[in-house]
């Protein structure tokens, strides 16, 4: 596998269309850490689960052909989207391991001068940050976030298939919980800590869909969560967006501050909220960085 000295960055469609203000922070905890990233011309992962289940051989092609950009430098890729992450991650582990699959692709490859070689890895920007260190990340903390208590939402793709991804304990993952506590947070135990968000079947039954969230949003208030940390885009969307939705439909009311884990970061480590974008959150933040003492975002 490659040498890790600079990331491939793979912000993935939805963070680079419609939250990009998560890239942004994402950008500036890298660079103040030293992650190094550059960028590439990738196209969609594509899904792994709808565009998956239509034509796996276009899946496994698409997949492919974002991974030979980063094979072209000899860069591993860095995932900020656990979609992306699983699509990437399962696509190189296939034809690593099948021939027949492999020829297949390639020879699809060969038409637009690409052959894939399985010379690079893809990793989660959670595995990233964690092989980096929470203890090394706890140097970077300007502003202590102690009394702050998180729930946190790793998401159905992080550590899903678990044989082949690997990046954490399936059954209970810890991995963020330990990334959340370096800024002085608590991670809050809640029952509903590894069920999904409901995003998922949000199309075809909305009613499950909200029921799953209230329930997600209800069990991790009743554990005196201040705030959900997520790791991935339609998850976040998920919890930031249809608090009211499901409210509404649980006889509830949500208002509970979502941040993505690198906008905690960013805040820990000293970043002005106005120049995160988190105004941008529909669930408001005024009332959670006042609580913390931090400058409220317009």
């Amino acid at each position: 596998m490659a040498k890790v000295d600079e990331y491939k960055m793979f912000a993935g469609c939805t963070i680079g269309n419609r939250i990009p203000f998560i890239e942004a922070s994402s950008r500036k905890v890298f660079d103040k850490l030293g992650i190094k990233t550059s960028d590439a011309a990738f196209a969609c992962c594509p899904d792994p689960v709808g565009f998956h289940a239509v034509d796996h051989t276009s899946w496994l092609a698409m997949g492919a052909r974002n991974l030979t950009l980063a094979e072209a430098e000899g860069k591993d890729i860095i995932s900020l989207c656990n979609g992306c992450f699983q699509t990437l991650k399962l696509v190189n582990s296939e034809l690593i391991h099948s021939d027949h699959e492999r020829e297949k692709i390639n020879e699809i490859l060969a038409k637009i001068g690409k052959e894939f070689k399985g010379s690079i890895n893809v990793k989660h920007f959670v595995e990233v940050l964690h092989d980096y260190g929470p203890d090394k990340i706890k140097e970077f903390v300007t502003h202590d976030f102690t009394g702050l208590k998180i729930a946190c939402h790793t998401g159905c793709h992080y550590n899903r298939p678990s044989e082949i991804v690997q990046t954490d304990d399936p059954m209970e993952p810890k991995k963020l919980r330990e990334l959340v506590a370096a800024t002085g947070a608590i991670p809050v135990e809640y029952n509903e800590e590894f069920i999904c968000c409901g995003t998922g079947v949000g199309n075809t039954e909305p009613e499950i869909s909200m029921q799953m969230l209230a329930n997600k949003l209800s069990s991790a208030i009743k554990a005196g969560a201040d705030a959900f940390v997520a790791i991935c885009p339609a998850c976040f969307q998920q919890l930031d967006t249809n608090q009211k939705k499901a409210g509404t439909q649980s006889n509830n009311t949500f208002n509970i501050p979502i941040l993505y884990l690198t906008e905690l970061y960013a805040l820990a480590f000293g970043f002005n909220p106005d120049d995160l974008g988190l105004k941008f959150h529909r669930a408001r933040l005024a009332g959670f960085l006042e609580k913390f003492g931090l400058k409220e975002a317009k």
